[in-house]
């Protein structure tokens, strides 16, 4: 069998021309046969026919019009609203790989949290050298307002979204942690119940964990996280408002909650205490699980032309009569400048050998560093610091001469807002394009919420590059979804 296919079986077959590349497939290996956890699927898959995908794919999208399930892109000063797009054929990790992530995630959180504690009080690692204090103190998500304040359980990450691909060898490699305002989880859930509506059959040969109690594991964090004087505390979600790209997500979560999606004209802070407009008159707020960044929270604190914010905020944060999901200053953990060093973060406070490794990272501001991305741009991936959702980005394998150069000045004038990585070939998987199954690249944002324990739900956002060849998998850039399948230990494979 040529290596370059997985061609067994009828060649009118889904399957029958599907083309493995360089990067690591996730159903496929590299001898064309399906990976013993796929094998059900490809079974399933094989047995199907173009005309079955397309009636199932058109009644994933209606199903997630139905549902109102968008987001909006943001071009030219315009908004865009699109629908979901997700593909109906899932991502399978089997239970033991599923541990090693779950474990790793962990262990990663643990210490990021340490780091966020130390930063703002002791700055132990700052001091012993191990992160330069300059790239922490000086950086854009530092907030030396917070330097000294005692945040609830000394936890400041609550919700994490951790992006992890797949190397070439197979192995899961951290590309970034999201510990501000992670989104997606709507839409992992989303995707799983639009799966068992239009494709049930599928899970007869799968004994798949369930992932709909995230909401509830969450709510559970933010009663968790409440001033111990609140014996019945209230929650909100904070929102930026309608014209939010993730609103849909931020309207399905508070549903789901059970608790009032706010906008901070909602809210009112009145003697260091929170409270929230209602049609009964005034109520007490104690947890805001906030989607607003830091720079718009509160006015009298950071912006001040920021209108989506609470004026006075912070001082009741300060004071303590009200918990913040996820605190202000947990930005430091998603610059990418500090992200080289979380590894090193591993070792200074658990004392442990990190179980998820970094993708190669190299940071300009370092001469030596520097020098090997000035010479090397066409072959690395380039990326702001501070920028998220695929933008301020130079892929340079599938840049332009002009677009290179102007990199190479931006770095050259401030090298600290940039880091740059070898290209990797995320991993790819069986996606429905064009009326057949052709591979495309994946990552994973797996969820962890931190409260009275570290939970990380089954599964995530499998997150899909939908170009053909495109490494870009963010929906802002073109990007689409799977339903994420962890296998219960009970199914051995």
């Amino acid at each position: 069998m040529n290596h370059d296919r997985a061609a067994s079986g009828p060649a009118e077959h889904l399957l029958a021309e599907y083309e493995l590349g360089a990067a690591y497939d996730e159903m496929v290996g590299r001898d064309g046969c399906p990976r013993p956890h796929y094998q059900p699927l490809y079974d399933r898959v094989r047995q199907a026919t173009p005309e079955d995908f397309r009636r199932g794919k058109a009644m994933t999208d209606l199903s997630m019009r139905q549902d109102g399930v968008g987001f909006t892109v943001y071009r030219a000063e315009e908004g865009i609203e699109r629908v979901w797009p997700m593909d109906p054929v899932p991502r399978i990790i089997p239970a033991a790989e599923w541990r090693q992530i779950e474990v790793g995630l962990t262990q990663r959180i643990s210490a990021i949290n340490l780091f966020l504690w130390d930063v703002y009080h002791e700055q132990h690692i700052l001091r012993d050298g191990v992160v330069p204090a300059r790239l922490v103190l000086q950086g854009g998500f530092f907030r030396r307002e917070f330097v000294g304040v005692n945040v609830p359980r000394r936890i400041y990450v609550h919700v994490c979204g951790t992006d992890l691909i797949r190397a070439a060898d197979g192995e899961y490699l951290v590309l970034e942690d999201n510990a501000r305002t992670p989104s997606g989880v709507s839409y992992m859930l989303q995707n799983r119940q639009v799966i068992k509506r239009v494709f049930p059959s599928l899970f007869n040969d799968y004994d798949v964990l369930p992932n709909d109690d995230y909401p509830a594991a969450l709510l559970d964090v933010l009663q968790y996280i409440a001033p111990e004087s609140a014996s019945q505390p209230t929650a909100v979600l904070l929102s930026p408002g309608m014209y939010n790209s993730a609103y849909f997500e931020h309207s399905f979560l508070a549903q789901r909650m059970g608790i009032e999606l706010v906008e901070g004209r909602d809210l009112l802070v009145d003697g260091n205490r929170v409270f929230m407009r209602t049609t009964r008159g005034l109520q007490k707020v104690d947890v805001i699980y906030r989607r607003i960044d830091d720079d718009f929270l509160d006015p009298l604190t950071f912006r001040p032309d920021s209108a989506l914010g609470v004026p006075g905020l912070v001082n009741a944060y300060r004071a303590g009569t009200v918990a913040l999901a996820n605190s202000i200053g947990t930005g430091i953990a998603d610059d990418k400048g500090v992200y080289p060093f979380v590894p090193d973060m591993i070792r200074y406070y658990l004392k442990q050998e990190p179980l998820l490794n970094n993708v190669e990272t190299f940071r300009p501001e370092v001469p030596s560093h520097r020098s090997h991305v000035l010479a090397n741009l066409e072959s690395l991936v380039v990326k702001r610091v501070n920028e998220s959702g695929g933008y301020g980005m130079l892929i340079g394998p599938a840049s332009t001469r002009e677009q290179r150069e102007e990199f190479r000045a931006q770095i050259e004038a401030s090298p600290r807002d940039f880091i740059a990585q070898p290209t990797i070939q995320l991993s790819t998987h069986p996606t429905f394009v064009d009326g057949r199954l052709e591979g495309r690249h994946v990552d994973l944002r797996p969820f962890v919420l931190c409260g009275e324990r570290i939970t990380v739900t089954p599964g995530g956002l499998t997150r899909v590059a939908l170009p053909k060849g495109s490494l870009v998998v963010n929906s802002s850039q073109g990007g689409g979804s799977k339903d994420t399948w962890i296998l219960a230990d009970s199914q051995r494979m």
